[in-house]
């Protein structure tokens, strides 16, 4: 293995520096980019986030996502979307999830 290998990247620790806390299975943007925390955490504090995994989100009831759609992230209304202006990319659908269904899954950053 190449002695600058560090991790494989699943996940990561992450320091809240938003103002308000994240709960565990929250997705939220971390720079540039979703992750979904793996833990609770608080303002100021420091826990474990998800960059890549399959999960089950909140997205627009409205949208029709066929598998393998590109999903974007809507911070305001905190679900996943497939409108990708003003949003952040977050995957693609892992399954599909039609009109009237409030949940999609999720590959994270794939």
């Amino acid at each position: 293995m190449a002695k600058n290998y560090t991790q494989t990247g699943d996940s990561l620790a992450y320091t809240n520096g938003g103002g308000a806390a994240i709960t565990s299975g929250s997705a939220f943007v971390m720079g540039a980019r979703v992750a979904v925390a793996l833990t609770d955490i608080a303002v100021g504090e420091s826990g474990t986030v998800a960059a890549r995994g399959v999960f089950t989100l909140p997205k627009l009831g409205t949208d029709v996502v066929a598998q393998g759609a590109l999903l974007y992230w809507d911070a305001t209304n905190k679900r996943l979307t497939t409108t990708a202006s003003g949003n952040t990319l977050a995957g693609y659908a892992a399954a599909p999830a039609g009109n009237g269904a409030v949940t999609v899954a999720l590959a994270l950053n794939a």
